[in-house]
């Protein structure tokens, strides 16, 4: 089976992860010491962990057929709808969003990241079959536990998350094979869904942005704001100003002392540049594009309408990210939270990614193989 998935993605996603995990290593050795004053080794060890554990169940999906997710999508995606619940309940507030479970007092799980994942599979599964994109009722109702899921997503609030998961949906409602009218007359009904549920909000008084988030909307001149909102990007524009083409050395960043507060998570594509230069932090963007192309080869070659739209989840599913990720670093765009693919530190999204990965690699292995469908 190893011998016919896709080699050019296996090595570049691998190369992702090991610079990843150094890069963290590198980031938050400060930070832990310092800041939480546990070993410089703590985030790095971690990582590693959630690493092998998110490699192993990688494994398993890549045995694991495709079409059988069609019998456990609809449970899954209703499944994560109530602990999306739950985590409004019960969840631990951090950076001002209740989106996290604390497993033991050991580590935290997000269940918003693997909501994208499962959408992708759920949307895969369903508009596969003919039966499911010939009424307006099939085309609609998976749009609206979307909707659902995102309207969890902004109650906890997480806009960063929400913003980017709408994003996967939409495109990806745009790559099923549904005709014309039945994607417009769905697509009405869900905007005007929203647009009430918008209003009853706002008649209630509640907001779904918090004061914090308010003030990330304004993200032109951080510079200027260095000493309030504007702190993180500022000194990722030092940090990148400070890399210059070849950079100051692995392990030499000043920007991950304190000045930089999200240096291994939001912000490590700046501790790159400055310890890297700008040369070698281009050569790990290309590596990060190299995987989208590969993963839209994949999907133009599928043999199934179930494989493409997973792997086009997965392709705006990382993009979205990067994309994202970058823009908030840059000033292009509010800071939303969202990590950057294979180089941030985070178990939860670190395991969906891996996952996603070993989906694309399966329905590429399906691809070549026939009888594995």
């Amino acid at each position: 089976m190893l011998k016919k998935l896709d080699k050019c993605l296996v090595i570049c996603v691998m190369l992702l992860l090991v610079i990843g995990l150094i890069m963290i290593f590198s980031a938050s050795n400060v930070t832990s010491y310092m800041k939480l004053d546990k070993s410089p080794y703590n985030f790095f060890i971690r990582q590693f962990i959630f690493l092998i554990g998110s490699l192993i169940i990688s494994f398993l999906i890549l045995r694991f057929k495709t079409r059988h997710y069609s019998k456990l999508a609809p449970t899954m995606m209703i499944g994560i709808i109530g602990l999306l619940v739950c985590v409004l309940i019960y969840g631990k507030v951090l950076n001002e969003s209740k989106s996290w479970f604390n497993i033991f007092g050991l580590f935290t799980v997000q269940p918003s990241e693997f909501a994208k994942v499962i959408t992708i599979i759920y949307f895969a599964c369903h508009y596969s079959t003919v039966k499911n994109c010939s009424s307006l009722y099939s085309v609609t109702y998976p749009l609206l536990l979307s909707v659902v899921v995102a309207g969890c997503m902004a109650l906890q609030p997480d806009f960063g998350t929400m913003l980017l998961y709408v994003g996967i949906v939409g495109m990806l409602f745009l790559e099923i094979p549904v005709k014309f009218k039945l994607k417009r007359n769905s697509a009405l009904i869900v905007i005007g869904v929203c647009i009430i549920a918008l209003v009853g909000l706002s008649v209630m008084g509640i907001s779904i942005f918090s004061d914090r988030q308010k003030g990330r909307l304004d993200f032109t001149k951080p510079c200027e704001r260095i000493y309030s909102d504007g702190n993180q990007v500022c000194n990722g524009y030092i940090a990148i100003n400070n890399g210059g083409l070849f950079g100051k050395g692995l392990g030499n960043s000043t920007q991950k002392y304190l000045y930089l507060p999200e240096a291994y998570t939001d912000f490590i594509f700046a501790i790159i540049v400055e310890e890297l230069g700008l040369i070698t932090s281009v050569g790990i963007l290309l590596l990060l594009f190299l995987v989208l192309w590969r993963i839209f080869l994949i999907a133009k070659r599928s043999t199934t309408a179930r494989g493409a739209l997973i792997c086009y989840g997965v392709f705006w599913y990382i993009l979205f990210h990067i994309v994202i990720n970058l823009g908030g670093l840059l000033g292009l765009m509010p800071l939303t939270g969202v990590p950057l693919p294979f180089l941030s530190y985070g178990g939860s999204y670190l395991l969906c990614l891996v996952s996603s990965i070993a989906l694309v690699l399966r329905v590429d292995y399906e691809n070549k193989t026939p009888n594995a469908i």
